[in-house]
């Protein structure tokens, strides 16, 4: 029993304050790319207070709700899209051993279940909004949903043919370092999918400030406006978690103890959130068309060539 709370206690500690490392990186790596010396003051140096300024600013703003829109569903789009990636945060593993708050046999579909319900958070706040730049945004977004979550689902599986099993645990037993250009093709696909899920640039259509104001947010303020936001974050931690797991065997690495093994898996996870950030500063908006020919006219075919040619390599090895 104390070991579950231990367990349940870090993972809240986790989720607390990875997404928000997160975003103050982004802050920082954003100011150094694009020249921004704003977020480089606030507090002295190099601007370490940016992120608490954010967090009082968004406290302080009012919380409206438009007249017209649906209220109980307005209020709580933004619970649906914050919680899920706390529930995905559960199944992945930081090390061997245990280190997962909950080890499900079938934990690669229930992340990606549980990822793909987070963005129905978004859809809802769209509808709910009476806006129809809020609605035009929940369409964009169910839109990539269903175009991404199909390449995103068959590069996880290769992986998972590989490996014989669907827990993210016996994914990274399993896993060998000739695996890394066995499987690059799916690893490319599913973090590009999972950004376009996460609707970060260069595909942020659905909030696409120059057509559609901010998409389903438009009506957000105050608090409510931040849990989008670190929703966001949240989401770029979980994508990177479980490309780090699957893609990059976790824990894994030269140099350290198998119990220090989290250190390996944060490690891959901070510098996947790095190329998160790094990808926004440096390509433009998609179109929307643009992002439906990405889809199915090149991440679809490619993620299946790839589960094909696990299945070759399988059938090969066991033969």
């Amino acid at each position: 029993m104390l070991e579950v709370v231990l367990k349940l206690l870090g993972l809240a500690a986790a989720f607390a304050v990875l997404p928000l490392l997160v975003g103050q990186a982004e802050h920082k790596v954003m100011a150094h790319m694009q020249g921004r010396l704003g977020p480089m003051y606030a507090g002295g140096f190099h601007g370490w207070a940016q992120l608490v300024a954010d967090g009082v600013k968004f406290a302080q703003k009012e919380d409206v709700v438009p007249r017209d829109a649906d209220r109980r569903i307005f209020k709580l789009a933004p619970a649906v899209a914050l919680v899920p990636y706390l529930v995905a945060l559960a199944v992945i593993p930081v090390g061997p051993d245990g280190q997962v708050v909950l080890d499900l046999g079938l934990g690669l579909f229930f992340a990606l279940a549980v990822m793909g319900v987070g963005v129905i958070g978004a859809i809802m706040a769209g509808w709910a909004s009476a806006n129809k730049y809020s609605l035009l945004g929940g369409m964009r977004v169910a839109a990539q949903l269903m175009s991404y979550e199909l390449p995103m689902v068959f590069a996880a599986s290769s992986v998972a043919m590989a490996a014989g099993t669907l827990s993210l645990s016996g994914v990274v037993e399993e896993w060998r370092w000739w695996w890394l250009p066995w499987q690059a093709v799916g690893a490319v696909v599913f973090f590009v999918a999972g950004l376009a899920e996460l609707r970060r640039p260069p595909f942020d259509m659905p909030v696409a400030d120059s057509e559609i104001i901010f998409g389903p947010y438009t009506e957000y303020g105050g608090l409510r406006f931040a849990f989008f936001l670190l929703a966001e974050y949240a989401g770029i931690v979980v994508l990177s978690a479980l490309t780090a797991v699957l893609f990059l065997g976790g824990w894994k690495g030269p140099f350290l103890d198998a119990e220090l093994g989290w250190l390996w898996t944060l490690t891959k996870v901070f510098a996947l959130s790095f190329v998160v950030i790094w990808l926004r500063v440096s390509y433009p908006r998609m179109r929307e068309d643009q992002l439906q020919r990405l889809a199915w006219g090149v991440l679809v075919p490619l993620s299946l060539a790839q589960l094909a040619l696990t299945g070759v390599v399988k059938v090969a090895i066991s033969g």
